[in-house]
């Protein structure tokens, strides 16, 4: 898909496979706008010590997808100039170095996008509900809460 000066575009992607930054970058580029900021979360291979083998994502799509769709329209709201905004979020096994998430903004100029990445995978991590159970080499496993979950026990 090419990017385009029509319609500003919201696109959420939950899916099993394997994510591609080529996609999503994409998806969000523009004539009208001079910067695409993105974040790609991928699988660490340690946690405090321990080895970790893979990480699993397990999603209640709908909620998922609205309180995304919320997000967006906060984004909108506090960076007028952004354009196109694109999370693709893989769920399922996502092996160590490859990505579990990948966001994409465009905007006018880079201040704007930049902050937007990361507010958007911010309150991603503090309010979608997707969660992740770390698999480790020796020691098992482990549902993680975001250190941002709204929900947490803190």
């Amino acid at each position: 898909m090419s990017g385009c000066d029509s319609d500003a575009r919201d696109l959420i992607r939950l899916t099993f496979d394997k994510l591609s930054t080529d996609t999503v970058s994409e998806s969000v580029v523009c004539p009208s706008c001079g910067a695409v900021s993105m974040f790609i979360g991928t699988t660490r291979n340690s946690f405090e010590g321990k080895k970790v083998v893979q990480l699993e994502y397990e999603a209640y799509i709908p909620m998922a997808e609205a309180q995304l769709k919320t997000i967006f329209r906060e984004i909108r709201k506090r960076w007028p100039s952004v354009k196109h905004i694109c999370v693709h979020h893989r769920l399922g096994i996502v092996p160590v170095t490859e990505a579990s998430v990948i966001i994409g903004i465009s905007s006018t100029h880079r201040s704007e996008s930049l902050e937007a990445v990361r507010y958007c995978i911010d309150t991603l991590k503090a309010t979608v509900p997707i969660w992740k159970k770390e698999v480790y080499e020796t020691e098992g496993s482990s549902w993680k809460e975001n250190k941002e979950c709204l929900w947490a026990g803190n």
